[in-house]
């Protein structure tokens, strides 16, 4: 079998480990091992990359996987890592959620196949407890002292907002899941970010109480760029793996956009490339860093594991043409993605299968004030239909189209508009 923690240190997953042995463990036995997500929104995002990649890794050496969706624990909270509570959310918030949560970790993790994947809901063996039976078969194991010295519930404490009592008891359900999985499907190891420790050792603590069982936990980074800000934030928002939340082209860029001192880091952490490419990558951040080959890489891989092998090849295309050759052969989606800040003009489209006067267009989209200063920016070169310069009495037709429903005006280096038909 495949040495998985190997495989995992050398690609920079391995933030800590709560026994050496376990990397000889995992290269003599199949292990089963899990990790948790509260679905508390109707996407994952670019920070969940992480551990879900994580668990492929896993399942490609051959260990079995179980991914659980928090429909107990999501309705309560974790305050890991949290300055504030979350807001809570009603079950059939929670419902939504993980259906949207499974579709997107089906892209990276096999539920069917030889070595099937597990998605589980902790609300299934959470939900018909009963609060005197939390307490009397639960709670009664965990010391206060010992859950007060948690660094996620002291930080908290310290915090100007404190810490309710529903947040308090989140320890307690998340150890009882690894409680309930080493029982039910003899799983041994409990993966997640670094915020995650505390909730693990609670874990591994049950296991030992209870059952007098070994079982570990392995910590992952939570990854942040050289600048100190959390990978995967854009503007204080997000970056999500739901199309609707986070467009393909708006994914695609953030992840172009990476600083040099950041990207090999991501290559190993985002994708499945050989680490021995991921080098050649590396060696050309070093020669020749104004081609961002790395970053083009990284995007176009991570793109591609996400939305696919055809939409990640036209945002690639795309970032290719729309600034440098002509724009065409370009999907709706993805030119307006692109376009996204820049103003737009409404054309009937008979008007445009008849051909529509250059200069009467460039004033209705409001890149010339009147009819002759259109004719002079004409004269001058000035003006480019989808990047190509366009001469005094063109006339733009359908065939114009760089998508089925839009094409691109600009007027000198910097004002467009884009043009949609209707």
């Amino acid at each position: 079998m495949e040495s998985v923690f190997d495989t995992l240190e050398a690609r920079g997953f391995v933030s800590a480990v709560t026994s050496p042995e376990l990397r000889d463990l995992l290269a003599k036995e199949r292990f089963t091992v899990y990790c948790g997500f509260d679905p508390t929104a109707d996407s994952l995002h670019l920070g969940h990359l992480v551990p879900v990649v994580a668990l492929s890794h896993f399942q490609r050496a051959g260990h079995r996987v179980l991914v659980v969706v928090g429909g107990a624990t999501g309705m309560i909270g974790d305050p890991s890592g949290r300055s504030s509570e979350r807001n809570l959310l009603s079950r059939d918030e929670i419902e939504r959620n993980k259906a949207a949560v499974k579709r997107q970790m089906q892209r990276l993790i096999d539920f069917e196949g030889d070595n099937p994947a597990l998605l589980l809901d902790n609300n299934d063996w959470i939900g018909a407890m009963s609060f005197v039976d939390w307490l009397r078969d639960v709670g009664k194991h965990f010391p206060l002292s010992y859950m007060l010295a948690k660094e996620s519930v002291r930080s908290r404490l310290e915090s100007e907002s404190g810490l309710s009592y529903t947040e308090f008891s989140y320890m307690t359900l998340q150890a009882y899941d690894f409680l309930h999985l080493s029982d039910a499907h003899g799983c041994g190891l409990q993966v997640g970010g670094n915020d995650q420790w505390g909730n693990i050792t609670a874990g591994m603590d049950l296991i030992r109480k209870v059952r007098g069982k070994s079982a570990h936990g392995l910590c992952f980074p939570l990854v942040t760029t050289s600048s100190g800000e959390k990978f995967g934030k854009s503007a204080g928002n997000a970056i999500w793996l739901d199309p609707a939340r986070t467009t393909p082209w708006d994914f695609y860029q953030y992840l172009v956009r990476q600083d040099d001192r950041d990207v090999v880091r991501l290559l190993k952490l985002y994708t499945f490339l050989p680490l021995d490419r991921i080098a050649e990558l590396a060696g050309q951040v070093d020669s020749d860093p104004e081609r961002r080959e790395a970053q083009r890489a990284l995007a176009l891989e991570v793109t591609r594991l996400l939305h696919g092998e055809d939409v990640a090849r036209e945002v690639s295309r795309a970032a290719e043409v729309v600034y440098y050759s002509e724009i065409k052969d370009l999907s709706d989606e993805t030119l307006s993605s692109v376009f996204a800040d820049v103003p737009s003009v409404v054309v009937a489209r008979p008007e445009l299968e008849a051909g529509i006067d250059l200069v009467d267009l460039l004033v209705r989209a409001s890149l010339s004030s009147s009819r002759g200063e259109a004719k002079r920016l004409l004269q001058s070169g000035g003006v480019y239909v989808n990047n190509v310069r366009a001469d005094l009495g063109a006339r733009v037709s359908s065939a114009h189209l760089a998508s089925p429903s839009f094409l691109v005006l600009r007027a000198g280096k910097k004002r467009q508009c884009l043009v949609r038909v209707a």
